[in-house]
């Protein structure tokens, strides 16, 4: 009859030993138009956090000089919005690439 079982010597021989993929630059048309579309929408959103920020600082101010805490307490809290949206912005590509190289590891 035939013999089924795999010797334990020839099993490792048929995993690939090495699948090494890249993320590739010229794979398809349109990669650097959409890295310049990727940075102008990070430059739109670091602008709303300033625009945001400036607003909340107002309707800060409003609610602290007419003795309306809920009014403070709201623009105190989009001020702290509008900074984590820009620390968000600012730090997405670093956070991106950091959880890449984590994922390369494993």
């Amino acid at each position: 009859m035939f013999n089924l079982v795999i010797p334990i010597a020839v099993v490792p021989l048929l995993v690939p030993f090495d699948v090494n993929i890249t993320p590739n630059d010229n794979g398809l048309p349109g990669i650097a138009q959409l890295r310049t579309i990727v940075g102008a929408v990070m430059t739109v959103g670091l602008i709303l956090s300033v625009l945001a920020m400036i607003i909340s600082a107002i309707v800060w101010g409003f609610g602290a000089n007419s003795s309306n805490p809920n009014l403070a307490g709201r623009g105190k809290t989009g001020v702290l919005v509008s900074c984590g949206a820009a620390v968000i912005c600012g730090a997405s590509v670093a956070l991106i690439n950091f959880f890449w190289g984590v994922g390369q590891t494993v």
